[in-house]
């Protein structure tokens, strides 16, 4: 592992308990920033900050990143334990079902947009505030390769995350000379529990589609997202950055 200086700094991680945002939360850990990590499951988040004890310092917050008055608290509460937020990582996500448009539930429809879309506009919207004064910041949003070429299937997934490509590169003009950087990664799949709510044929499409034969790893995710989060990254903002073994490259 490179080596990545993130001391000094703190981070929000959402959606932190289990897969990528769990392996981002450890490699910020492990470069020496203190991480706050949020998640809506108080057990997993619980059990993932004892699990993370030995690599730095962490907190937790129980945050629904779908609810305005959460995200409030959980910004609230993390400013108390830790002074300043320097880095947020938009992880929490959904995949949703997968079938065609004219059968996909409205309500399915409307969750996975309003974890996945929504819950960064929130966790944005309440953070850059606490931001600006200091004049540094780096937020890292995840999004996909679906977001970019819109996989059969799976339409709430694919727009949610084009939407979350969309808000980068606005946020990040917004911000340009502020000192906060804003970009997004682009992920094929990667293996984390995630694929569980895919259907095998899907997960299957998904992996013909990548040159390379095989899924991508958190550990690579969380290295991409751990080098946004730093100072190194200075001259890049509202960019999307392809992690996507070759399938996207553009």
């Amino acid at each position: 592992m490179n080596s990545i200086d993130l001391h000094g700094r703190t981070a929000v991680v959402t959606g932190a308990a289990r897969g990528i945002g769990y392996g981002i939360a450890q490699r910020l850990l492990a470069s020496g920033a203190t991480v706050c990590l949020w998640d809506m499951d108080h057990s997993g988040v619980t059990a993932a900050a004892q699990a993370c004890t030995s690599l730095g310092k962490v907190h937790t917050a129980v945050v629904n990143v779908t609810d305005p008055a959460a995200v409030d608290a959980g910004t609230q509460a993390t400013l108390a334990a830790c002074g300043r937020i320097d880095i947020l990582v938009n992880n929490a996500g959904i995949s949703g079902p997968n079938l065609p448009v004219w059968h996909y539930p409205i309500d399915a429809w409307q969750q996975v947009i309003a974890v996945n879309l929504i819950g960064v506009f929130l966790c944005c919207r309440a953070i850059v505030p606490h931001m600006v004064p200091h004049g540094y910041g780096r937020i890292v949003n995840l999004a996909s390769v679906a977001g970019k070429e819109g996989n059969p299937n799976a339409s709430a997934y694919s727009a949610s995350k084009a939407g979350v490509i969309g808000l980068t590169k606005s946020l990040g003009k917004e911000l340009a000379q502020s000192g906060i950087l804003v970009n997004c990664i682009a992920p094929a799949v990667v293996e984390t529990e995630l694929l569980q709510q895919m259907t095998p044929e899907h997960v299957q499409y998904m992996l013909s589609k990548i040159p390379m034969g095989r899924f991508g790893a958190i550990e690579e995710v969380a290295a991409m997202a751990a080098w946004l989060a730093s100072e190194d990254c200075s001259f890049s903002t509202g960019g999307v950055f392809d992690l996507s073994g070759g399938r996207a490259t553009y």
